[in-house]
């Protein structure tokens, strides 16, 4: 069934649009609707290079789920296809669908109930994302509108502070990573790529607190998933409550944040501030990235920051909660605002859940 031709093609996979829906979408978009993921396959093995779509929307019942995602697979191994942009729509919250659908990156997924104004704001996003940005190591060389330059003030007092807390806690750096040597087989420091300010992208260290193929055995662990990364850079949005990766030195250097102190040598770089809003794993800021999101890259990214103070620790931090805390930071950032931020850290430190 085809509706109001706008030029930018998106094929709808399932049963659930409404005329309503349908006529809020067919503003901007040509829709093609297709009844199940069979006819889906059909029509996309017909495809050629001037009748592929822009976006594809499924809808996921439990017993397509796999006829889904193998379909997506071939999507996403099919030159003509790979660059789509696909968003998956659900009936109800499941929290092992979600980690599918980052590992396979899905570029989203709704679960009902959802505005369809909401959803067609993000798909319009989707897509000029998509072809001014289309993936995050062109973004970090792409000249931005709008850059931010690190106050000299701010730098200063960052070289400073860093150098000379590296300085003071030397020794003891020294005995934690000996200690690490001997706890467990593997690199003292652990080097994931994150992306930072401008989609600047760069090694993030932190000292390692997990046991040697730790990467490896997060697949059998993605139904914990949280709302923040492991630090591994290999996921988005996955924190584990009582990671059995974790090794008993580690526990402790993550309870305390000492695992954490490498990163003033990132600081030392210009890779970041001390305080900032956190940088993301590459896939967390590439696939999960939207307009909601945007704002925080313009500002400086941080060791600590608000969100950080503000409910560290606890499983309950939303991703609503930290995209708004990460803007008003960005927007709001001063001096004397991350002086605030730097004294409330320190209780912030210890936190009370291993996550």
């Amino acid at each position: 069934m085809d509706y109001n031709y706008k030029g930018i093609r998106l094929v709808y996979c399932g049963t659930e649009l409404s005329t309503e829906s349908a006529g809020i979408l067919g503003q901007e978009y040509h829709i093609f609707s297709l009844d199940d993921s069979s006819k889906l396959e059909a029509y996309l093995s017909s495809l050629s290079l001037f009748s592929t779509p822009d976006v594809i929307m499924i809808e996921v019942r439990e017993k397509e789920e796999e006829a889904v995602f193998a379909i997506i697979a071939k999507i996403k191994n099919n030159p003509l296809t790979s660059g789509l942009i696909i968003v998956l729509l659900a009936q109800q919250h499941d929290v092992k669908l979600r980690a599918r659908a980052i590992k396979a990156k899905i570029h989203d997924l709704y679960f009902l109930p959802y505005q369809m104004e909401d959803l067609k704001d993000r798909l319009n996003f989707l897509i000029k994302f998509k072809l001014i940005k289309p993936n995050i190591e062109q973004l970090s060389v792409i000249k931005k509108q709008k850059e931010y330059i690190i106050p000299t003030t701010k730098r200063i007092f960052d070289v400073v502070a860093a150098g000379g807390v590296l300085v003071v806690l030397s020794p003891i750096l020294l005995v934690v990573a000996l200690l690490i040597k001997m706890d467990s087989k593997g690199p003292v420091i652990y080097k994931s790529k994150r992306v930072g300010t401008g989609y600047k992208i760069f090694d993030f260290y932190k000292f390692r607190s997990m046991k040697a193929g730790a990467d490896k055995e997060l697949k059998n662990l993605s139904a914990l998933n949280q709302y923040a990364d492991d630090g591994s850079g290999t996921n988005a949005f996955m924190k584990i409550k009582n990671d059995p990766r974790v090794t008993k030195l580690g526990n402790f250097l993550r309870s305390s944040s000492i695992d954490e102190i490498p990163q003033l040598l990132n600081v030392l770089k210009g890779d970041m501030s001390l305080v900032g809003n956190r940088p993301l794993p590459l896939y967390e800021a590439e696939m999960l990235t939207s307009n909601e999101w945007s704002m925080r890259f313009l500002g400086p990214s941080g060791l600590t920051g608000l969100w950080q103070i503000s409910k560290r620790g606890k499983a309950d931090m939303s991703d609503t909660e930290r995209k708004k805390l990460d803007n008003f930071y960005a927007r709001n950032y001063s001096v004397w605002f991350d002086m605030s931020i730097m004294l409330k850290t320190f209780p912030a430190l210890f936190q009370r859940e291993k996550v």
